[in-house]
């Protein structure tokens, strides 16, 4: 009997793919009303976007020129969806599995159209951010709703994975990350971990916004299952504006960490690596702990296409498909039938 089609749809930030790309990209995030609202948002942010990424590209341009001119998030996340393509596959899963980047692409529309040519009975939205806020999570639903319309003869059944910070596959996969950077020293003890998560805005966070508890909550998770020696610090890095961030920042515990024998930095809240880790901690964050005396400075890679990340995904998939998910005995998520739309808030 053959097995039912099923898709599935990754969701990432997306980056620029060229020099060219950086200030267009800029654009679209910042006018990206889960990221920018404000009263009288709807006249004034299409200007006050065009403003910002002007003046932010200039800022940030070399630093994608040090990492190679361009952000390689789009190779990682279409390698991961290669890879979780062939694992389904393997699990005798009629599978097709595509990338749907929200602010550059390739954009939802696109992963819209290849579902659409695959006509699949499941379709599993599974965004690659493993805790959950509004403004990464729920702004991908949004435009998934914007876009998403079944088609004639095609009107599948729409699974979301909202979240998945306590998924025990998931922190595995990062608990084997960071012992493959411990094999490296001869004697691991006295080390300090820096676990880094992408900032927010406190007020996001004032809102109901579960971002800042879920990343601390993935924090001592993988500190329970590890069982690492040394200490643990939790920072929050990559702030934009003046307003109120999450802290202490990335910058603020270095200083406290000064004269510190090694330091290994766990980016906890991304699965692959970009400009915030081969730029921010592995560049900017290196050479500022040189400068405090730090003796070894590692950055755990990021997740990216590793075979245990792979197979955390497969299982996260398949515990969404009714008749599929005792078999595959991973967690599951709450699901959404395509005739509503997916309310990216219930969690």
């Amino acid at each position: 009997m053959a097995q039912p089609k099923l898709g599935v749809v990754l969701f990432q930030l997306g980056g620029p793919d060229s020099p060219e790309a950086i200030e267009p990209f800029l654009y679209n995030l910042f006018s990206d009303p889960d990221i920018i609202d404000f009263p009288f948002a709807r006249i004034a942010r299409q200007p006050l976007a065009r403003l910002i990424a002007a003046t932010r590209a200039r800022h940030v341009a070399h630093h994608y020129a040090e990492i190679g001119g361009r952000s390689p998030i789009r190779e990682f996340t279409e390698r991961q969806a290669a890879a979780l393509e062939r694992e389904l596959r393997a699990r005798d899963l009629d599978a097709r599995v595509t990338v749907a980047m929200r602010y550059w692409h390739p954009l939802t529309g696109a992963a819209i159209a290849e579902m659409a040519r695959h006509a699949p009975e499941d379709l599993v939205l599974l965004p690659l951010y493993p805790q959950y806020s509004t403004t990464t999570t729920g702004s991908s639903v949004n435009e998934w709703n914007r876009r998403f319309r079944p088609a004639s003869g095609w009107s599948p059944r729409v699974h979301l994975i909202r979240e998945f910070y306590q998924d025990e596959a998931y922190l595995e996969a990062v608990v084997e990350q960071i012992r493959g950077c411990l094999a490296r020293f001869a004697d691991p003890a006295d080390v300090d971990f820096v676990f880094s998560a992408h900032s927010l805005p406190v007020a996001r966070i004032e809102q109901g916004d579960p971002y800042q508890r879920q990343v601390e909550r993935t924090v001592e998770l993988v500190w329970e299952r590890g069982r690492f020696p040394g200490r643990r610090h939790i920072c929050y890095q990559s702030k934009v504006g003046a307003s109120k961030w999450l802290r202490p920042s990335m910058h603020e515990t270095l200083k406290k960490l000064a004269g510190a024998r090694r330091l290994v930095v766990v980016p906890i809240s991304f699965v692959s690596d970009h400009v915030e880790t081969l730029h921010e901690i592995d560049i900017e964050h290196r050479e500022q702990a040189r400068g405090l005396g730090i003796g070894d400075f590692h950055l755990v890679p990021g997740l990216n296409d590793g075979l245990s990340f792979i197979r955390a995904l497969a299982g996260l998939v398949e515990g969404q498909i009714p008749g599929l998910t005792e078999a595959a005995g991973s967690s599951t998520r709450s699901a959404a039938p395509a005739a509503r739309g997916l309310d990216p808030r219930e969690r």
